[in-house]
């Protein structure tokens, strides 16, 4: 199994742990905390699954990247923890790098699928 070597999956990869991690050393509640596990572990197994797939098969998991970033973006309006300046940063940071990676890396995986078809 030959694993990526785009950047933009470690990226992703690197913000949902620290998403996922980020209620150990913040000032947390019980909805943020599982908000951020919930999100940063989809993010984690996103990327991991980027890393892993064959090209023809990631464009999935580069479009999660994106959607998790968004979700991570307006966790903390939607769920309410604002006020937990921490873990809010955390998850407007978070958010940013996963979406921005996500939709770096589309149009290099929608390339890599659009390759012309042998002929016979």
């Amino acid at each position: 199994m030959k694993m990526s070597t785009r950047w933009q999956d470690w990226v992703a990869l690197i913000a949902g742990v620290v998403a996922l991690l980020a209620p150990l050393v913040t000032t947390t509640d019980t909805r943020a905390t599982w908000t951020m596990v919930i999100l940063g572990g989809l993010t984690v197994i996103a990327s991991a699954y980027s890393l892993l797939a064959p090209s023809a098969r990631a464009t999935m998991g580069e479009g999660s990247h994106a959607v998790l970033g968004v979700l991570l973006f307006i966790a903390p309006w939607v769920m309410g923890f604002t006020d937990l300046s921490g873990l809010a940063w955390t998850a407007w940071i978070t958010g940013v790098v996963a979406f921005i990676v996500g939709v770096m890396t589309l149009p290099m995986v929608s390339a890599s699928m659009h390759h012309a078809a042998p002929t016979h």
